[in-house]
């Protein structure tokens, strides 16, 4: 089982950036997939970005291209987001979430979730 903590959430004004940090932990070698997920209160949780650590392979959501940057640290077991020119859009809830089977990574229907980091970006 992995076990995921993220954080580098906070409050910042519109055009600001923040990086969130994930520290995975247990089986992490097992990891096929790994991306961020975004959730605000009432609202479906949306991929945000995601990454083949075997590959470096990414994947993002069209609301944030050109914005966002997916990014890992195999060695020490660190996913990162970079976040650039923040809007008041990306105010949410950021989870870090990885799975190992390849049908729940193409579908994003990951198993393993961490606790979450709030983003808040005021206009």
């Amino acid at each position: 089982q992995v076990q995921l903590a993220e954080s580098g959430g906070g409050s910042v004004q519109a055009g600001g950036s923040l990086r969130l940090s994930c520290v995975a932990s247990g089986f992490t070698s097992s990891s096929l997939c790994m991306g961020w997920f975004r959730q605000t209160p009432g609202k479906e949780r949306e991929m945000v970005a995601t990454i083949v650590p075997l590959t470096g392979k990414t994947v993002y959501a069209d609301s944030v291209k050109g914005r966002f940057t997916i990014s890992q640290d195999n060695s020490k077991n660190t996913l990162f987001l970079q976040m650039s020119s923040l809007e008041p859009d990306d105010t949410a809830m950021y989870y870090c979430a990885s799975d190992n089977l390849l049908r729940r990574c193409l579908t994003y229907d990951y198993r393993n979730w961490g606790q979450g980091t709030q983003v808040t970006v005021s206009s």
